[in-house]
């Protein structure tokens, strides 16, 4: 049995997260942990809250609650959502646990034994206004590279190019706005990421078949231009605190920096998954000869792309232990709100609880999403787009079909499989086009190219549609019923198929269509066997039950209404 470790990105616990970070991470892991599960292999999908640094602290003050009230809340609220969008996490964990935290301190004295961290006296940004350090996300400028003018003060997300705070033209506070900004000495832990260039560079090259060109590209763009080491602690409260073991006494009251200990939390989170049932199996996933049978996928945004190339590569290879690295690193490119970025401060654009709120199915948001998965360039959510696609391809295509064949077993063949006549020509033709829809379709889904996949799971259906018309059993009952009854027969095969095929992507319809037919099953198996054998499962005589409405139509007044509500202008 293959075994398969994912992990998505961790959302960060500071507000629920907009559809371009579920299509980004959470959405596609959750589509390959399903389909992996369908696959049999055993599988294990892990994500967390990441909830240290200083925009958890500030928020926190901003609701007028302690750090670990706010985080305990926004966590509910984030696991809430997650679960009613159906991402199947076997564990959805917390970067603020004792685990992470154990496991931080671990890797960091690893690291620091090995000679691979070094105290270091540098140049932090002080607010005169603030009356305190800042963070170097909360510092922001103009980047002295590509000149956008609201570069944080650890990257650029105009250009990607990892920053330091000091390099900033024109640095401001991001918390007050003020431009009263010193530069003051301050002792940290830097990380020595220079020493690993060579062991970094072999590791990406082993990985460029494997990998998209969008992370590769990003991944040696940091190595040409020169790996820095990096400052890995931060003069706040609310982290993971540095080990009064490390450092020689000159880093009290210092905690580490977000970005190094939260790609730790995958494994930390898997620790969490196993302390609470009592399993000391997690290791075996990450550590060691046990895990070495483990093929690990990692999602996320391509502004996280370094910090997963470079970074927590550093964190592993520096330990000298044999922790587990990524082998299939996905990363994905934007996507835009109607032309633009999404934004919270000014409420523009669809937030996961908005698309909760909608009355419209998650699983309308999750195929649309997949379909148009930001993966070779950024993609655009338009209103008019998403209700095209739900209204052509679920309503139109896969709904209609579905609804067509089993509503006319239940009006001519009394509600149960029809017996009468054998496959023939027209049928085997189809079973073939199936045979190597169904394959291409499978290692779409297992290259990790959603938008290919979901446009083969679409002309499986439309092939589906073309048959039944070419049959069309409900104009030959009158004078051929041996002739109808092959058709509908297939055709119910056909929706059983569908309930399979469909799973990853929209498990809620999926359930709904397989229970036409039959009973589905907690997991819903992947139709290996070639289509001859599969199309023929169905007993004769068997009793189904046809689905209520399954995809209703998005109608030109509630597009006109959703725009206007998620435009922005409930800000202004």
């Amino acid at each position: 049995m293959k075994r398969v470790l994912i992990t998505s990105a961790l959302p960060y616990i500071n507000g629920i997260k907009h559809l371009g970070t579920l299509v980004g991470s959470m959405l596609p892991a959750d589509v390959l942990a399903r389909f992996s599960r369908a696959r049999g292999h055993e599988t294990l999908f892990i994500c967390a809250t990441d909830e240290h640094g200083t925009p958890t602290e500030l928020a926190a003050l901003e609701a007028g609650k302690d750090v670990r009230t706010f985080c305990d809340e926004q966590y509910a609220l984030q696991k809430n959502a997650c679960e009613r969008f159906h991402l199947s996490f076997d564990h959805f964990g917390r970067s603020s646990s004792a685990q992470n935290r154990e496991l931080t301190q671990h890797f960091a004295r690893q690291l620091w034994k090995n000679g691979f961290l070094e105290v270091r006296t540098s140049k932090q940004v002080y607010s005169i206004g603030d009356g305190r350090f800042l963070p170097d996300r909360y510092v922001i400028g103009t980047c002295p590279h590509c000149g956008y003018d609201r570069a944080r003060g650890d990257q650029c997300e105009n250009c990607t190019r990892v920053l330091d705070p000091v390099d900033l033209i024109n640095p401001r506070s991001a918390v007050s706005g003020s431009t009263e900004i010193d530069i003051r000495d301050s002792t940290h832990l830097f990380l020595k990421q220079s020493e690993f260039v060579p062991q970094l560079r072999a590791f990406i090259d082993s990985h460029r078949n494997d990998w998209p060109n969008l992370v590769t590209s990003i991944a040696y763009k940091w190595l040409d231009e020169g790996l820095q080491d990096r400052g890995i602690t931060r003069d706040v409260e609310w982290g993971v605190p540095v080990p009064d073991d490390i450092g020689d006494g000159k880093l009290k009251g210092k905690v580490f920096y977000v970005w190094f200990d939260a790609p730790i939390e995958y494994i930390g989170a898997t620790k969490e998954w196993a302390d609470a049932i009592n399993n000391n199996s997690w290791k075996t996933w990450w550590y060691g000869p046990e895990s070495k049978d483990v093929t690990y996928y990692e999602f996320m945004g391509k502004d996280n792309v370094p910090f997963h190339t470079v970074g927590f590569p550093v964190t592993v290879m520096g330990s000298s232990e044999p922790w587990k690295l990524v082998d299939r690193l996905k990363g994905f490119n934007w996507l835009e709100y109607e032309g633009g970025k999404f934004s919270t401060s000014q409420h523009r654009g669809v937030f996961m609880d908005d698309a909760l709120s909608l009355p419209l199915p998650v699983d309308y948001w999750r195929y649309w999403l997949m379909a148009n998965a930001p993966e070779s360039s950024d993609s655009n959510f338009t209103w008019e787009h998403f209700a095209g696609v739900i209204n052509k391809d679920l309503n139109d295509v896969l709904g209609n079909f579905v609804n067509r064949v089993t509503k006319f077993c239940v009006a001519r063949f009394e509600g149960r499989v029809p017996s009468e006549g054998e496959y023939g020509e027209e049928e085997k033709a189809l079973c073939a086009e199936l045979d190597q829809r169904i394959k291409a379709y499978t290692e779409f889904l297992e290259g990790l190219e959603f938008r290919k996949a979901m446009g083969e799971l679409r002309a499986i259906w439309v092939a589906a549609n073309e048959y039944i018309t070419r049959a069309a059993p409900w104009t030959h009952f009158k004078t051929d019923r041996t002739r109808a009854a092959v058709g509908i027969r297939m055709g119910l095969n056909l929706v059983h198929l569908f309930g399979h095929l469909s799973w990853p992507v929209m498990p809620t319809a999926a359930r709904a269509i397989h229970t036409a037919i039959q009973e589905a099953p907690s997991i819903i198996p992947w139709p290996d066997e070639p289509m001859a054998q599969f199309l023929d499962q169905l007993e004769p005589g068997q009793a189904i039950n046809p689905p209520e409405v399954l995809f209703s139509k998005i109608t030109d007044e509630q597009v006109g209404e959703w725009r206007m509500r998620f435009s922005g202008t409930a800000a202004i």
